[in-house]
């Protein structure tokens, strides 16, 4: 036992071990005690654990401790002379919230406890404790703290574009992605990614694995929707020579070749109920038995899933079983769509232009106006959508900045129905005789008379007139098209 009186040291043979992976710098080790005893014991037994400590036997001297060096875990002890322990921790959980306390006391009481917790340690050790006890508790708070310094890392990797899998974004919706993200990168639980069609699922469930402790592992993904159920069967659960016809060899189960690693099995919603049961089985014993064996198969992989189809709701129609769902949904990441982190869209776009920057030796550039329509616009198919639009608008710009016209004809369209209202004077198109009692023209004719006076005002420059339109040519031939109109001179 350690008391108020005893130096304890430790028997050599019971040795604690160092708690920092080598990887990370030694955690910074604060320990308040008025024992000189006490207080060396328990920086010797800290010292061994491979914690950087620094020792203190009042509160002045701790606060000047505290004003020269950041520490990552403070044990203290709530009694001390003249003052409380009491009034340092709520003075470091104000001014470093990040920092661990563990609080020590040889007057154990139930208030005394929940005071200490209330205001934010983290945990507490009664006098006269046991050697043990006090490494278990500096391990807990060790682990605790590294699990934070590893998440804030990588979050901060993501934000500013330097972690794997390539997300970008700085959008609050991304921030929160990241935070949920970072935490869940450190686990071995399934997680289920949400997300609409183009989001960039896949680049979250790689982000997931490879930052990791197992990203050295086999990543696997399954597209659950691309493949007839048979060979999903086969791929997820493997089979053996001879299972079915043209079944000439063996092939081994996706789940077992992780063998540690990640399976990626996107657009779980498609997976048939026959399958959803086996999965679930599977998922639940730890073990598969591969289509014609006799045998089963040990597996250890993690399991990520993805939609974008609302599985709650088709669990209530029984076109997808709860129980599956509720073992998939253990963490849940909602991945924005891009309308609803339109910020991030100029960030996107340069990733992309730079991208076919490295291609093709062009230096692209957007106009503004281009930049600004692309703003604007929905996107549907979200990040997917808007890489394919740039890479049409490299493909068939005539020069190193995309304009307006560049971009594909549904940016072109949404332009001209959101913005019909300023082309009557882009255009000169003018309603002077217009009174109360004359009729109100429809949107669609005010928009055919803005192309077709812009025309005739160009003497039939088609080409100009589209510039001048913000439109791209073929979407003006197009709408010449519909107004079945005879090819006007240019």
């Amino acid at each position: 036992m350690l008391t108020d009186t005893e130096s304890i040291i430790e028997n050599p043979q019971t040795k604690p071990e160092a708690t920092h992976p080598g990887s990370m710098p030694p955690l910074h080790l604060l320990i308040v005690e008025d024992d000189p005893a006490v207080r060396d014991a328990c920086s010797e037994i800290a010292t061994t654990m491979g914690f950087a400590v620094h020792s203190a036997g009042d509160l002045a001297a701790a606060r000047a401790i505290l004003k020269s060096q950041a520490v990552d875990i403070l044990l203290l002890d709530l009694r001390l002379p003249g003052s409380s322990g009491l009034d340092l921790l709520e003075e470091v959980k104000a001014i470093h919230p990040e920092t661990a306390v563990i609080v020590m006391t040889a007057f154990a009481t139930v208030s005394s406890a929940v005071e200490a917790m209330r205001i934010g340690a983290s945990d507490y050790l009664t006098k006269p404790f046991a050697l043990e006890e006090l490494t278990a508790v500096l391990e807990r708070a060790s682990q605790r703290r590294h699990f934070d310094l590893e998440s804030r890392h990588l979050r901060e990797r993501l934000r500013t574009q330097q972690g794997m899998g390539n997300l970008i974004g700085r959008s609050p919706e991304m921030e929160k992605l990241y935070r949920i993200l970072s935490k869940v990168a450190h686990s071995t639980h399934p997680v289920l990614i949400l997300g609409e069609s183009g989001t960039g699922k896949e680049l979250v469930a790689r982000a997931i694995h490879f930052n990791g402790p197992n990203a050295q592992k086999p990543f696997i993904p399954v597209d659950c929707g691309s493949l007839v159920p048979t060979l999903i069967e086969s791929e997820l659960f493997g089979h053996v020579r001879g299972a079915f016809t043209g079944a000439n060899r063996a092939k081994e189960s996706l789940l077992a070749a992780a063998d540690g690693g990640t399976v990626f099995l996107d657009e779980i919603g498609e997976l048939p109920l026959d399958l959803q049961a086996k999965l679930l089985r599977a998922l639940q014993e730890k073990e598969i038995r591969p289509v014609g064996a006799t045998h089963s198969v040990p597996i250890s992989a993690r399991i990520l899933a993805a939609t974008n189809r609302e599985l709650l709701a088709m669990v209530e129609q029984g076109h997808f079983r709860k129980d599956l769902y509720f073992r998939l949904n253990v963490v849940n990441l909602k991945i924005p769509s891009l309308r609803e982190r339109r910020s991030d869209i100029p960030l996107l776009a340069a990733h992309f232009i730079e991208r076919m920057r490295r291609e093709n030796g062009v230096p692209y550039a957007f106009s503004d106006d281009a930049l600004r329509l692309m703003t604007e616009y929905d996107w549907p198919g979200n990040i997917r959508e808007l890489e394919h639009a740039i890479a049409r608008a490299c493909a068939l710009s005539s020069g190193p900045v995309l304009h307006m016209g560049d971009l594909p004809t549904q940016l072109q369209d949404y332009r001209l129905h959101h913005h019909r209202a300023t082309l009557p004077t882009l255009t000169g198109v003018t309603d002077t005789a217009a009174g109360p009692s004359s009729p109100i023209a429809s949107i669609a004719e005010m928009e055919k008379q803005a192309i077709l006076n812009t025309i005739r005002r160009l003497n039939g420059d088609k080409l100009m007139a589209a510039r001048m339109l913000g439109i791209g040519k073929t979407t003006l031939y197009r709408k010449l098209k519909e107004y079945d109109i005879p090819d006007l001179p240019e």
